[in-house]
């Protein structure tokens, strides 16, 4: 196991770099002078050398890829150009909003896919099976903020039972810090739920026609048992991948949501770095992204070796 661990570990590493060395080039691979470009079109010359200067561009391509990596390194992203504030700040100011709106979506959507999956399965063929994997087609093909504006319409102006936008954090008031999530998480969660129940179903479909499950099933074991224990099990793979891949859905979906219900988190501190064309602060988010990303995925991998023990030889 330990082996395993350190492998996949290691592969990390050259993925890391990799992302590394593409968010550096996205300030170089830019259309244009970059310094002109975040100077905006009434900059004078000396506005434009001073930013040039402030960012490195003054300097050869290969010293100045070595500095910000050393840079990185000492965990210093950089500083924000317009709003002269540590890049690596901004982003931990900016946290706490994204990862409580990414927890409570994934407890969503992983709390409703799975169930639906798993009876859409059990009850194949049948009605019950047709409409949940009927809704989750719609819901999958659903644009995200088509959903988030449909639902601020119904629940927020029609029925007034929750607030349209804003966050407010967990340790000022419980009741407002989930009045603010639940429409964001369901906006969020509802794609991302559509997609695992459907894939669930189409792994426990297999499982459920394999030998074994019939000879549970002749055996006498309750159909409880015979889905828990032996058909979702050896279906968690699948199933785990399909999660894992569900938070790129998250990082896209977050910069929707975060918009369409004025959540002051990362999504809405990248659309501002965008339209600002803050290259510091948009490298800074783009790695710390990739990372949380690379992460995830490497904790996907440990669960598979728990899940099936064969995978970590």
């Amino acid at each position: 196991m330990a082996g395993f661990l350190l492998r996949r570990i290691a592969m990390t590493i050259p993925v890391m770099l990799v992302v590394a060395i593409v968010v550096f080039l996205l300030l170089h691979l830019s259309p244009g002078d970059p310094a002109a470009i975040i100077a905006g079109d009434n900059a004078t010359t000396a506005d434009v050398e001073m930013i040039r200067v402030s960012l490195g561009l003054d300097k050869p391509l290969l010293t100045q890829f070595a500095l910000w990596i050393g840079a990185l390194l000492q965990g210093d992203f950089g500083v924000s150009v317009f709003n002269k504030v540590s890049v690596w700040t901004l982003i931990v100011q900016r946290m706490e909003p994204t990862l409580a709106l990414a927890g409570v979506t994934m407890s969503f959507a992983v709390s409703i896919a799975i169930p639906v999956g798993v009876l859409a399965a059990w009850k194949a063929g049948t009605w019950i099976d047709h409409l949940a994997m009927g809704i989750a087609v719609l819901a999958f093909s659903a644009p995200v903020f088509l959903i988030g504006y449909g639902l601020v319409y119904e629940f927020a102006r029609v029925w007034r039972l929750l607030p349209v936008q804003g966050y407010t954090p967990f340790s000022q008031d419980f009741t407002g810090f989930w009045q603010h999530l639940v429409l964001p998480a369901i906006t969020l969660g509802l794609v991302f739920a559509a997609l695992l129940a459907r894939m669930t179903r189409s792994t426990m479909l297999d499982v459920l026609n394999e030998d074994y499950i019939r000879t549970a099933r002749a055996k006498g074991l309750a159909p409880r048992a015979v889905l828990i224990r032996h058909a979702l099990k050896n279906a968690a793979v699948p199933i785990v991948t399909t999660i894992g891949l569900g938070v790129a859905l998250l990082i896209g979906g977050v910069v929707v949501t975060e918009s369409v219900f004025a959540i002051p988190g990362i999504g809405r501190l990248t659309i501002e770095a965008v339209t600002q064309r803050d290259y510091p602060v948009i490298q800074g988010v783009i790695l710390i992204a990739s990372f949380v990303y690379v992460l995830i995925n490497l904790a996907i991998d440990v669960a598979y070796a728990f899940l099936d023990p064969r995978i970590r030889y």
